[in-house]
């Protein structure tokens, strides 16, 4: 990840800001009735994939249908996940009115809470996009992503914590919002913490309880089945999701800031971060669909409230816009991407130049 270049003119930037500004508005114009179809027939896609995923788990015997039942299953909970839920908790859909679709009170199928998750990653995340210090999801306070930050010993042993991570990364997000590094320098009360975990462990408690308890009960003499299925169907989503997001953020030539980037940022300077702290993959629609159309991670931190599935639409006319102020648009294959990713892992597990910010 590199820190901040030499950015346009502050002319520039402000007109490069006020088109993005009006091709948010036009969209924002246009939002109707394809939309709606579009997050519904998801919806039904994962309530059916689910059923599907659970049918063929529980009564299913051999192999074949329990993999079909654990890939059914885990497609159910990429797109609640995705597509569905991270999307409706953005206010993606709080236009239409639906409740179902009120992106303040969604709760989805994960430990972590939606209040949580909103203030971790629509408030700290969304707002202070790779400010050093600032944005906790630069390396989700475990992994060393930067050159500017500083390496310790524990460092060595980084690409060992990634593919933890990847694994339950869900647990990671739901622990992210607690802050527990806070707690464990004694930054804060212990007391504090047991308030603040509550609901955390509340919400993970009951999705333990669903897929490793209640379910296996359900199916009696599958039980073991069942719950095998449902802790690879976890790790499918867990593992896609780590992926999808890495990709995202953490690629070759994704920049970082300094807290003071921030001071009298304008919301040209705001575009210009959010565009240099992201970057896209590639692939087809399935594939953009089943990565909550975050493969367009441009888009989605340039307008973040907007629709997913109307990011592909625009991202030739954001690119368009990119090359006319000459800002650099970060784009490959997801191969590539992720290559890139797993590269930088390894590559800052050991010791470089010390930044001045602690990981």
């Amino acid at each position: 990840m590199q820190t901040a270049a030499t950015s346009p003119t502050p002319d520039r930037i402000e007109a490069f800001g006020a088109e993005l500004d009006a091709l948010r508005r036009r969209i924002q114009d246009d939002l109707g009735q394809r939309d709606v179809d579009h997050i519904r027939a998801v919806i039904r896609t994962a309530n059916v994939s689910e059923a599907a995923g659970r049918v063929l788990l529980h009564f299913g015997l051999g192999p074949v249908t329990f993999v079909a039942g654990v890939a059914a299953l885990a497609t159910a909970k990429i797109l609640e996940n995705m597509e569905i839920g991270h999307n409706v908790m953005h206010g993606q859909y709080d236009w239409t009115g639906d409740p179902a679709l009120a992106g303040r009170a969604y709760e989805w199928d994960t430990v972590s809470t939606g209040d949580g998750w909103r203030h971790s990653h629509n408030y700290e995340h969304h707002t202070f996009t790779n400010v050093l210090g600032k944005d906790r999801d630069v390396g989700y306070g475990l992994l060393r992503m930067s050159e500017e930050q500083r390496w310790s010993a524990r460092c060595l042993l980084q690409p060992a914590y990634a593919v933890g991570l990847a694994l339950a990364f869900e647990w990671g997000v739901a622990l992210h919002d607690l802050r527990l590094e806070d707690y464990l320098r004694g930054r804060r009360p212990l007391s504090e913490l047991r308030r603040r975990a509550r609901p955390m462990l509340g919400k993970a408690g009951w999705q333990l309880f669903k897929d490793y308890g209640l379910f296996p009960a359900l199916a009696l003499w599958n039980a073991p089945r069942v719950l095998a299925g449902n802790l690879l169907a976890n790790v499918t989503r867990n593992v896609w999701a780590f992926a999808i997001i890495f990709c995202g953020h953490f690629p070759d030539g994704v920049q970082v800031y300094r807290p003071e980037t921030l001071e009298g940022e304008t919301r040209g300077r705001w575009y210009l971060r959010q565009l240099r702290g992201s970057a896209n993959f590639e692939g087809g629609r399935v594939f953009h669909v089943l990565s909550g159309h975050l493969s367009h991670q441009i888009e989605h931190h340039l307008f973040p409230d907007l629709p997913g599935a109307r990011y592909p639409e625009i991202a030739a006319e954001v690119r368009a816009i990119c090359e006319r102020y000459g800002v650099p648009y970060n784009t490959g294959s997801f191969r590539a991407q992720f290559a890139s990713v797993v590269a930088r892992i390894v590559r800052l597990s050991l010791p470089s130049r010390a930044g001045a910010v602690a990981v």
